[in-house]
């Protein structure tokens, strides 16, 4: 599975796939219905490839939690993310027991679960590909938090 071509642009609900280069950012594609247009430079876009939740020891990149969900969850959706936040804290320590408390809030916990579900329902996530080079040096990836 390759995050690196799934973007989250700040300010923009959902999640993009990347379709091309423009001279000021990039073409995007929706992912829930397929409208494209581009992102600026001067717009935060992230590659969710490049996102990693902070824990106690080493930082976990997304990818390895979306597949934990995934397994978790034996393909299917998560839980709501309308759930209450004390649901959504167990349930998110359930995945990443060592997740830190004191920098991982519940809204990031949200977008999670919420990207999760996107890319399920839209048949995107695929584990059984991964390879070495696809989860890539975990010590390259910067220290991102999900948005708020």
């Amino acid at each position: 599975m390759d995050l690196s071509k799934i973007l989250t642009i700040t300010g923009k609900p959902g999640l993009y796939k990347q379709i091309a280069q423009a001279k000021n950012g990039v073409v995007v594609e929706s992912i829930t219905d397929q409208k494209r247009f581009q992102a600026f430079g001067n717009e935060k876009i992230s590659s969710l490839e490049e996102i990693s939740v902070f824990t106690t020891g080493e930082d976990k990149p997304l990818k390895d939690i979306f597949k934990i969900i995934f397994e978790k969850q034996n393909g299917q959706p998560s839980i709501d993310v309308k759930s209450s936040n004390d649901v959504l804290k167990k349930y998110f320590e359930e995945i990443v027991p060592d997740y830190d408390k004191d920098r991982v809030y519940v809204s990031h916990i949200r977008k999670i679960i919420s990207w999760y579900n996107l890319l399920q329902q839209e048949s995107l996530l695929n584990f059984s590909e991964t390879t070495q080079t696809d989860t890539g040096d975990a010590s390259a990836s910067p220290n991102i938090e999900p948005e708020k």
